[in-house]
């Protein structure tokens, strides 16, 4: 496949990830994404130099960890383009884990209903499902529509907890009409948790300014270290009763009673926390940041040039069916003559790393529509043209073969 005049020459390298070898493609950035030079740095810089406690300590070595941490959540608070004043930012887990902290340690009887879609991947699906149970109240499962559109008459709203991805886990649609939903649920006594996993690091613009009451996503979708960052109201964050209570989190302890501190993002992070991810996330944050210069496009025109080119060649081989309707970063094809599994484990031994299954959104992919194990191709920042050529390459001759 020849690459037009107009397009950037891979002579260039990959800024970021020079260390990185050219023998091999590495499509599943929907999972986790490489980590530029810098992130690494950072971490390695914190266990080699400072390595100390963050939170709880009066030596140098904290106070700079205090310092660094702050910064990566003022970062987070800044990517997507909230106030500091209302907002904060906690560091969990992974994206699962804050979105399951957030359901279950919200207050009883303030809600009437959760409410969530059909094309919700397990962390939020298994996690409303488990919530309803708790809170003993309904679970309702919107439908979409073509455009990824959430549809309701809008009675569901009423005092809800809306779960609802704002970019899909299969086939990269960032769902529309976000901010006017997110209205009309605060018009009816609601609230809204926006599973950002995948637009964070694909869709960014989407979040930004939105007036969701959370937004969960994870830290290595965005090319820093495995994290997870709830970004949430302070008023969301202060009514929780939070589930897990420990070190971290308290001013005061009594024999049979505590007193929460009062800094909100407290209210998620028990114990001690991942100090050399958080600054790790920090550095990823600053790396996105600037990622035009290096690369003479933005991060959305590259991944959008790239996926153009990877859906259109891909479209154009035989027995392989494209889930999604247009190019995204993330592009699901179903396999007609062979199991999704079996071809990924094709690609992987000519050096092409997919991901294959049903990515976690099993009811929507197998209950509902019946498919069988997919094929996934995600594309990232340290990916090039010369990539895309390589893996066409390879899957002509596979799929004219079956």
């Amino acid at each position: 496949m020849t690459r037009s005049r107009s397009e950037p020459d891979d002579g260039a390298g990959r800024p970021g990830f020079d260390y990185l070898s050219g023998d091999a493609v590495y499509l599943d950035s929907a999972c986790q994404t490489p980590r530029p030079q810098p992130v690494i740095d950072a971490v390695q810089d914190y266990y080699l130099h400072t390595g100390a406690c963050g939170g709880r300590v009066k030596y140098d070595a904290g106070r700079r960890v205090d310092a660094q941490v702050q910064a990566a959540r003022e970062r987070a608070l800044a990517a997507v383009g909230v106030s500091p004043r209302r907002y904060s930012c906690a560091f969990t887990l992974n994206t699962t884990y804050g979105l399951g902290l957030l359901l279950s340690s919200l207050p009883q009887g303030r809600f009437a209903r959760i409410v969530t879609t059909v094309t919700e991947h397990n962390a939020v699906f298994l996690s409303t499902i488990a919530a309803a149970r708790r809170a003993g109240i309904p679970r309702i499962v919107l439908e979409r529509g073509d455009d990824g559109s959430l549809l309701a008459d809008g009675d569901e709203w009423r005092d809800a907890v809306v779960v609802v991805s704002a970019m899909d886990n299969v086939i990269g649609m960032v769902t529309p009409g976000l901010r006017d939903l997110i209205a009309a649920v605060h018009r009816a006594g609601g609230i809204v948790i926006v599973d950002a996993a995948q637009a964070a690091a694909h869709a960014l613009e989407a979040l930004r300014g939105l007036d969701a009451d959370a937004i969960c996503f994870s830290a290595h979708k965005m090319y820093g270290p495995s994290l997870g960052a709830v970004i949430a109201t302070n008023e969301l964050l202060l009514s929780l009763d939070p589930v897990i209570v420990g070190g971290g989190q308290v001013s005061a302890v009594s024999r049979d009673d505590f007193t929460l501190l009062p800094e909100p993002h407290s209210r998620l992070e028990p114990g001690l926390q991942a100090w050399a991810e958080i600054i790790g996330f920090g550095a990823a944050i600053e790396w996105l940041g600037g990622f035009r210069s290096a690369h003479g496009e933005t991060l959305a025109v590259h991944e959008h040039r790239l996926a153009t080119r990877l859906y259109e060649g891909l479209a154009a081989l035989p027995h392989l069916q494209l889930i999604g309707p247009a190019p995204t970063p993330v592009i699901s094809v179903l396999p007609e003559r062979v199991d999704g599994h079996r071809l990924a484990t094709f690609l992987a031994r000519a050096g092409i790393s997919v991901r294959s299954g049903s990515f976690c959104a099993h009811h929507w992919l197998i209950e509902r529509r019946g498919l069988g194990p997919l094929v996934r191709f995600s594309i990232g920042a340290h990916n090039t043209d010369a990539d895309i050529d390589r893996t066409l390459a390879r899957m002509a001759p596979m799929m004219a073969g079956l």
